[in-house]
């Protein structure tokens, strides 16, 4: 029995069902019920809350989300050998989870939240697969119309990823496109650390689990045109801007100085609203050229 339910203690799943981690599927298990407690409650309070999990494998943050009051779990697992594992967890929790054997990056999760979160608030909480975390993250902060679906982002990356998901221009090394995405729709935020050793199999880095609260009311811009801008920006960071921007197929001149950014600027330098307004001037021209 374990410290939050009386089921096995998840060594003993994963030995019984044969769930060893697979590197292809970007799988590391966490088998600490203490640590994804502290998860689940970071996750806010989940009384009337359906909470989408990517990922669960045998299911230890599952148990402590639906053990912390979650209304229901909805768990994206792609893994067929960790169904038997979430059955029985199903079956603990009646009617309160439910599991999609599915890819996660081929869901369509407005539209899941929609058709199954009976009038809920809707969080995403999750140990990610490693392999497709920054893409899943960025869809979501892209997503439309926004506000969006979800009233709250916890999630674990990598450490790397998590301090690139935060950064600002004050942390120039790691600020890029994921910042720009995260800070114009969302803030974020690391929570806390948490060692290799905590996974089973141990990763070579440590994680850390990141909040991302949306903003409202953003300021006005198209999330396509604003990730095409800093995906060009930060490709050749250590150009000049005036020469970073050429591969958009517009003269970066006046589209910087339309934006008021100087243009011996680096991508590092400009602030997020810098970035918007960038790509409003970018889409401006585009829709111009339509016409």
């Amino acid at each position: 029995m374990s410290a939050i339910d009386d089921l096995p203690p998840l060594r003993d799943i994963v030995r019984d069902f044969g769930l060893d981690a697979k590197k292809s599927l970007g799988q590391n298990f966490l088998f600490d019920l203490n640590l994804t407690s502290r998860i689940a409650r970071a996750a806010g309070p989940l009384e009337d809350v359906t909470v989408i999990e990517v990922g669960p494998g045998p299911g230890g943050l599952t148990r402590a989300l639906l053990a912390h009051g979650a209304r229901k779990v909805i768990a994206i697992e792609r893994d067929e050998r960790c169904l038997p594992a979430l059955e029985m967890i199903a079956a603990r929790y009646p009617g309160r989870l439910e599991v999609e054997n599915a890819d996660a990056l081929a869901i369509d999760y407005a539209s899941l939240a929609q058709r199954r979160a009976e009038g809920t608030k809707v969080r995403i909480a999750a140990n990610l697969p490693y392999n497709i975390a920054t893409v899943l993250l960025a869809g979501w902060l892209e997503s439309e119309p926004w506000p969006p679906f979800f009233d709250r982002l916890t999630l674990m990356f990598q450490r790397e990823v998590a301090l690139r998901i935060v950064a600002t221009p004050k942390q120039r090394a790691d600020y890029g496109r994921l910042g720009v995405l995260a800070g114009w729709r969302t803030t974020a935020r690391i929570l806390f650390d948490v060692s290799p050793a905590a996974f089973t199999p141990p990763p070579k880095v440590t994680s850390s689990v990141v909040e991302l609260l949306p903003i409202a009311t953003p300021l006005p811009c198209d999330a396509a045109v604003l990730r095409t801008v800093a995906q060009a920006a930060f490709g050749q960071r250590r150009k000049m801007l005036r020469q970073s921007l050429r591969s958009l197929g517009v003269d970066p001149g006046p589209v910087l100085d339309a934006a008021g950014i100087e243009p011996t600027a680096r991508a590092e330098e400009i602030e997020v609203a810098g970035f918007v307004a960038l790509a409003r001037v970018v889409e401006s021209l585009r829709l111009a050229a339509s016409d």
